[in-house]
């Protein structure tokens, strides 16, 4: 499914988010902390923008991600970042070799997310964060309704017109309107390894949801 639809998946992420999107990843890299010189895996790299926002931040940054065709348009963005195919519950790298492990918008199409938290917490230092950006539902009950028409009649109908594949936005959205979020997901996260701290932030009215687990 995401392999048909990368060649147009940076265009409709603009066009659904009005580029917000590109704010709430900024807005990760900050509360991430992360300094000039930290070593970052960015997990479920997608065409690489949050592997590109880390960079920007002065990090050194390798992206993985399963859909070949999804690495080949971020080496074709980012060239000086290192992107390899791979899966984030089998990462195939060493116990504590990064400072930060980060994904977006990628957990909820993780068969198994509790798995793949666990490996992302694997090979990150003591002290090192887990940075995760996903979808969630709005706390408040009138922007949840108007969000939840947005995501169910607009979303699907423009993600498939922008990429010619509507049954790919017709799953994204449902996934998004059902996975957990809030402090249901950092009792997920809490399943999946052992952290000091986990801060959750909810982004644009909780639109999409920020959380930070400092590894123990």
């Amino acid at each position: 499914m995401f392999a048909s639809i990368a060649a147009r998946y940076d265009r409709a992420n603009t066009i659904l988010s009005a580029g917000i999107h590109h704010r709430w990843r900024r807005r990760a890299v900050r509360r991430a902390g992360a300094r000039a010189g930290e070593r970052v895996l960015d997990c479920a790299t997608g065409t690489g923008d949050l592997a590109i926002a880390f960079q920007r931040a002065g990090a050194e940054v390798t992206g993985i991600d399963f859909t070949p065709e999804m690495i080949a348009l971020a080496r074709a963005k980012a060239p000086s970042i290192r992107f390899q195919t791979a899966d984030v519950t089998a990462l195939p790298h060493p116990d504590a070799s990064f400072d930060i492990a980060s994904i977006a918008f990628g957990i909820r199409n993780v068969a198994d997310p509790v798995k793949g938290i666990a490996e992302m917490a694997r090979v990150v230092r003591a002290g090192g964060r887990v940075v995760v950006l996903e979808f969630g539902q709005p706390r408040n009950r009138a922007a949840r309704a108007i969000y939840d028409l947005y995501r169910r009649r607009v979303l699907p109908r423009i993600g498939g017109a922008v990429t010619g594949e509507p049954e790919a936005y017709r799953y994204l959205e449902s996934s998004a309107g059902q996975f957990p979020c809030d402090e249901a997901f950092a009792d997920l996260m809490r399943r999946g390894a052992k952290f000091e701290s986990i801060r959750v932030e909810p982004l644009t009215l909780g639109i999409a949801w920020l959380y930070i687990g400092v590894r123990r």
